[in-house]
């Protein structure tokens, strides 16, 4: 199928969306990444405790979201606009933003597999171009994906709508052709969104969703300052973090102390499903 022909059929079925969306309220892109070393044998299948999700059939297939006029920022939010179980108690949601990167996210993969740990990896689709390994190693691991645009513009809230519905398609396709799952999640660059943005992402078939915990660990603020924003979580807490566009070692470094410190005060992480 040709990328046009996939366009198309994205927005089959789910165009009646945009029309009751159009009146609603409403950094760069990142550099290709190393090639990733072989996957060791645990970030290849999910961890104990957690299920790999199912893959989507085609993209455009997932049901559309209710109609937004701003991002979602917590569990409840989520919960109250997305039908699905309840939130066990405690529970957070890790995000991680701007990968896949060959470096980076191998080691944060890692890190979650040794404590069963689930999060939502929000992925560039330019960035997937020759990383489609660590894509499916996300997957492979019982992750979850989410759409970040295809090149991570700082301004997507200004641009024509077309401009923004072709920035989420070809992500889409691109992460839907690499892992076999259709993002349900969408996640703009610095969480800015427009009413082309939320129609873009509806007729996609997905929630934009942003963050309530930020440690803003891509300006590099130190491990210790990413380490105590992120200790401040608490049940129904969205955290945000980065695995790609530059360099990630405070912010795996962090993580290493942060994850186990909130599984210890009994707070418990979920996918945002």
């Amino acid at each position: 199928m040709t990328s046009t022909s996939r366009r198309r059929f994205i927005g089959a079925g789910l165009a009646s969306v945009a029309a009751g969306l159009l009146a609603r309220d409403t950094t760069t892109p990142r550099p290709a990444a190393a090639n990733m070393a072989d996957a060791p044998p645990s970030l290849l299948r999910p961890p104990p405790g957690l299920a790999s999700p199912t893959p989507s059939a085609s993209p455009g297939s997932s049901p559309s979201p209710a109609p937004l006029t701003r991002p979602v920022y917590t569990l409840k939010e989520f919960r109250q606009l997305v039908p699905g179980p309840e939130f066990p108690p405690g529970a957070v949601a890790l995000t991680i933003d701007d990968g896949p990167h060959g470096g980076w996210t191998p080691q944060v993969l890692r890190l979650l597999d040794r404590y069963h740990v689930p999060a939502t990896f929000c992925v560039i689709g330019n960035q997937i171009i020759g990383q489609e390994a660590v894509a499916r190693s996300i997957v492979a691991a019982g992750h979850q994906v989410a759409n970040h645009t295809w090149s991570h513009p700082a301004r997507l809230a200004t641009m024509a709508p077309e401009q923004v519905q072709q920035e989420v398609d070809r992500a889409q396709e691109k992460i839907h052709d690499t892992t076999g799952h259709v993002p349900t999640v969408f996640r703009a660059p610095g969480g800015t969104c427009s009413p082309a943005v939320f129609a873009a992402a509806a007729r996609a078939g997905m929630t934009p969703v942003n963050w309530d915990r930020d440690p803003r660990d891509w300006t590099q603020p130190g491990t210790s300052a990413i380490t105590n924003k992120l200790l401040a979580s608490g049940a129904g807490d969205i955290l945000l973090c980065h695995d790609g566009g530059g360099d990630r070692s405070q912010t795996c470094a962090a993580l290493r102390t942060v994850i186990p410190a909130l599984l210890s005060r009994g707070l418990r992480f979920v996918l945002l499903h």
